[in-house]
């Protein structure tokens, strides 16, 4: 599986955006996909995951509420909406797929990543 992620810019504290990720290459059904997160001098950190039907998601920490991922099976495409951001959530974000990821907890073994694409929340 090939992932390009796209979406990230600048955007203003409270502001929204969306971060798209296109796949390509094996059955992207056959694979739990996620978003990750790298901060500056940070750890890269799971923000969200979603089953392969689409029917089970799992947010890591308080970020559920703000931020809502999503896949279209049809167009292997995933989708993350972050609402009411904040400098915090400054970072690179990644998406990810996973054979093993249930999209139920944190654990996501990751196998295939895609780049990173940029987002920065200025106060």
């Amino acid at each position: 599986v090939q992932l390009q992620a796209s979406g990230g810019g600048l955007v203003q504290a409270g502001g929204s955006r969306k971060l798209s990720c296109s796949a390509s290459g094996r059955a992207f059904i056959n694979y739990t996909v996620a978003w990750f997160r790298q901060a500056p001098g940070g750890e890269r950190e799971l923000v969200a995951s979603i089953s392969r039907s689409g029917g089970n998601t799992y947010y890591a920490g308080s970020l559920k509420g703000r931020f809502t991922i999503s896949r279209d099976n049809a167009d292997n495409k995933i989708y993350l909406q972050m609402n009411s951001l904040t400098p915090g959530d400054t970072a690179v974000y990644y998406c990810a797929a996973s054979r093993r990821g249930t999209a139920s907890n944190l654990y996501f073994p990751v196998d295939y990543w895609g780049q990173g694409t940029l987002v920065t929340v200025s106060s």
